[in-house]
């Protein structure tokens, strides 16, 4: 048995398809310890997964505080966290180090590990390269403007790695090249936590008024009560039903709810898709591959994180939904929700989409890829392989 340590990044959709890959490395027969924020050790562990707190987690926070988003830069880009990343390696023997992409306190003392290293992406690469060195450009700009030495480039942060892997399928991650030669793809991963269960509805299940799918980010920093309200708003001016998810990030007693809508902490999106018309999201890469698997079409306004407009931007461009720009007005929101509901354009583009996306298991390519870094396990690798 080999072990697996994962340097972790729990905020919006990276920690779900972590965790998938995750699950799928522990079935193979490796131990999978995940180091992160205490933010994810109970995520983490209902899964069934390892999980060890950073201690020093915000021990540097101050430094940080100038920044719009203290604690997410504050860990991200922390010193301190690499520091004790470090000692963690040391301590843990790990045959394989994975880190999230985004981490890049993580990434900048991976040459310290002496280990075999991945870094895994949950989102796309290619279409968004510039972006990628945007986000840790920031994260450089932000440590030196708390005190600390700057970030190498993302060619060495991720290129110098022994491994990139993007959880995205290659076709849909468009033409552009990049100067990763250890750069590849494998399929989204898109298992759902424990804690998202099928509904109970308020409406009976032979009711034909088109059902639309409310979801936005479930990650703090991106947290917006007023966007929801918003939406939920422009979707009681519409001839629908509604099924809102908040997640922890707001109680739906905060929310007015029109007639026509449901509001749900969690749900489970592979039971409610199959009913839903539509699905009017943040344009998280998860929640649209999830939705093209299940053939639906979207309506799409970004949030914060950097790779939701190129969602948007990718599902406008296939065809398979409408892509508005952040902080869209209610009336323009229920435009486009009128105007993907209305045309079956948007949903024939989504359900041609689908095939590429059925059966395809992005969590056991992940692990098959990150198995192959050891060495020990080079039989096993070839018995996954697909």
């Amino acid at each position: 048995m080999s072990k697996i340590l994962w340097a972790c990044w729990d905020g919006g959709g990276n920690l779900p398809p972590s965790l998938g890959i995750g699950r799928a490395l522990r079935d193979r027969g490796h131990a999978v310890v995940f180091a992160g924020r205490p933010d994810m050790l109970g995520r983490t562990r209902a899964a069934g997964l390892l999980a060890r707190e950073l201690t020093q987690t915000y021990a540097l926070l101050d430094k940080f505080s100038w920044h719009p988003l203290p604690r997410v830069f504050g860990y991200l880009g922390s010193p301190a966290v690499g520091e004790e990343l470090v000692s963690v390696v040391r301590e843990e023997a790990p045959d394989v180090v994975v880190i999230d992409a985004m981490f890049g306190a993580a990434l900048d003392v991976a040459p310290q590990f002496n280990t075999p290293t991945a870094v895994v992406v949950h989102t796309f690469v290619r279409r968004m390269y510039d972006a990628w060195k945007g986000n840790l450009t920031r994260q450089s700009e932000g440590r030196a403007q708390s005190g600390f030495g700057r970030l190498s480039s993302i060619e060495e942060l991720w290129g110098a790695r022994d491994l990139v892997h993007a959880n995205t399928l290659a076709v849909l991650d468009g033409a552009a090249t990049t100067t990763l030669a250890n750069l590849r793809h494998g399929a989204p991963v898109l298992l759902e936590e424990t804690r998202a269960v099928a509904p109970q509805l308020p409406w009976p299940a032979n009711d034909t008024t088109p059902l639309v799918l409310l979801s936005f980010s479930t990650v703090h920093e991106q947290r917006s009560p007023m966007m929801l309200q918003r939406a939920l708003d422009a979707l009681a001016k519409l001839p629908v039903r509604v099924v809102a998810t908040t997640g922890d990030i707001v109680d739906p007693a905060d929310l007015k709810a029109p007639a026509n809508a449901a509001i749900l902490r969690y749900a489970s999106h592979d039971a409610l898709m199959p009913r839903a018309a539509m699905i009017l999201t943040h344009g998280g890469h998860g929640t649209a591959m999830r939705a093209l698997r299940h053939g639906m079409p979207m309506v799409l306004t970004p949030a914060l994180a950097d790779d939701q407009p190129f969602v948007g931007a990718a599902v406008q461009e296939w065809g398979a939904g409408r892509a508005l720009p952040k902080d869209p007005s209610a009336d323009d929101i229920a435009a486009a929700v009128r105007t993907v509901l209305d045309d079956p354009g948007y949903r024939d583009a989504a359900k041609r989409m689908a095939p590429l996306l059925a059966g395809v298991d992005g969590a056991n390519l992940a692990a098959a890829a990150i198995e192959r870094l050891v060495p020990a396990a080079s039989e096993r690798s070839r018995k996954y392989a697909p």
